[in-house]
């Protein structure tokens, strides 16, 4: 039988989102996109697990002309309406079962609106931007949109002149006739919102040197400014590594891309940058920290459910308190206070251990995310508290987490009770008093 809710997941904000029934183990993905037209064609190859014995199930899918579906190679009948595509195989298929779906699919790629605006595939100017947080996946591949993890092979043909960055490793870059075809894998378990495209007329270049690859792509006319504010990335990056544990992915790329951005994105080994956040003074370094650790904090480490997303923006904006200090600016007690001001100066309308679907990604949950590590820090005092951080990224390494998990991780730090702590600070909107690390 099919479970119910098979075509809804068990994410407490994003419920409509991802599907029951079954995970996902391996995306393979086989795509030609005509930029002139904005035409994408496809055909996912979906391997899967049954969670139990499945008559149907179903996947999420932007606006596509869906053309066949197959299960196991054979083909059967499916619907597709309102983002879901619906399958019924031809038997049923048993629990435990692992089984490949195969969908082939074409039309105009269009970026699922919501609350948070377009997320998902986006025409540039000049090429395509991919950034999917938290549900925009479907708007380009058809998925199990939740945040479980799984392993993806993308073959993406694009004309020649244009450059294709996909978060993964470069496999081989085919030339054809007016067409090359560009594959990537990857092979650490991925969700699927943390996977991304990047199309556009872009120059390869050294990010910086170092044991990790760091490499970017950018328009060849912003070289000279992006040389300068990105200069110290391989210092960010050696400082992380030192607070945070080995980077967790074989490279780090950046793109920039020809377009302004509101705010740069993170993906899975990537980070995409709008041309506006180069200006030459390293105005936006701390954007640079803070996307760097999502790299530990968000994607090698993902939260089990969207509520528990202070663990990602709390500590991707503790991290630049933290590159601030290490680099000689302010102390990450000089942010505290600073933001500790202004959190007290807030409406005290979030908990942010369960900020709401509507508050995701408030100011507050990042501010107040990262003063919370600041006062666990002030509780633990340095000689703990880094080697607590450090032992919750490697336990955790591409791994699903929860605040209750980091509660009880903490706790193993020191003899003291943290209950206290840990109730004022996440679980009460009131603000508590500023905390001190001395650093």
């Amino acid at each position: 039988m099919t479970p119910p809710g098979a075509d809804h997941s068990t994410d407490s904000y994003l419920p409509r989102n991802g599907n029951g029934g079954y995970r996902v183990l391996h995306y393979d993905l086989d795509l030609d996109y005509r930029i002139i037209s904005n035409r994408l064609a496809g055909k996912a190859t979906v391997t899967a697990q049954a969670g139990q014995s499945l008559s149907r199930f179903s996947l999420d899918l932007g606006v596509f002309r869906v053309e066949e579906v197959r299960v196991d190679g054979r083909r059967v009948t499916f619907t597709h309406r309102a983002g879901k595509l619906r399958v019924k195989p031809d038997k049923v298929i048993g629990y435990g079962a692992i089984f490949k779906i195969e969908v082939r699919y074409a039309g105009k790629p269009v970026p699922v609106s919501g609350r948070w605006g377009d997320l998902g595939w986006d025409e540039l100017t000049d090429g395509v931007l991919v950034a999917s947080q938290p549900n925009g996946s479907p708007s380009w591949f058809p998925c199990n949109d939740r945040l479980e993890k799984a392993t993806f092979l993308v073959r993406l043909t694009v004309a020649s002149p244009y450059t294709v960055m996909v978060t993964g490793d470069l496999v081989s870059r085919r030339r054809g006739a007016g067409s090359t075809t560009w594959v990537y894998e990857r092979t650490e378990p991925t969700a699927p919102y943390l996977m991304s495209v990047q199309i556009g007329r872009y120059e390869q270049v050294e990010l910086a040197s170092g044991a990790v690859t760091q490499r970017a792509a950018i328009p060849p006319r912003l070289r000279a400014l992006f040389r300068h504010d990105f200069g110290r990335h391989g210092e960010i990056m050696g400082t992380f590594e030192r607070l945070f544990g080995p980077y967790p992915f074989r490279e780090y790329v950046v793109v920039v891309a020809d377009d302004d951005l509101d705010d740069p994105v993170e993906a899975q080994g990537m980070a995409v940058f709008g041309r506006n956040h180069l200006d030459g003074r390293r105005t936006h370094e701390r954007l640079v920290a803070h996307e760097l650790a999502h790299q530990w904090f968000g994607n090698s480490l993902t939260v089990a459910d969207w509520r528990h997303i202070w663990l990602n923006e709390g500590f991707a904006t503790y991290a630049e308190w933290l590159w601030s200090a290490a680099s000689g600016g302010a102390s990450a007690d000089t942010h505290a206070a600073r933001w500790h001001i202004w959190l007290a100066g807030q409406p005290a309308d979030v908990a942010i251990a369960n900020p709401g679907v509507g508050r995701m990604f408030d100011p507050l949950v990042y501010k107040r995310g990262a003063l919370a590590l600041h006062a666990v820090r002030a509780r633990l005092g340095d000689a703990a508290f880094l080697p607590m951080l450090r032992a919750w990224t490697a336990e955790n390494r591409h791994a699903m987490v929860t605040t209750e998990q980091f509660r009880t991780h903490v706790a193993r730090f020191t003899a003291e009770p943290l209950r206290d702590l840990f109730t004022a600070w996440l679980d009460r909107p009131a603000l508590p008093p500023l905390p001190r690390a001395g650093a």
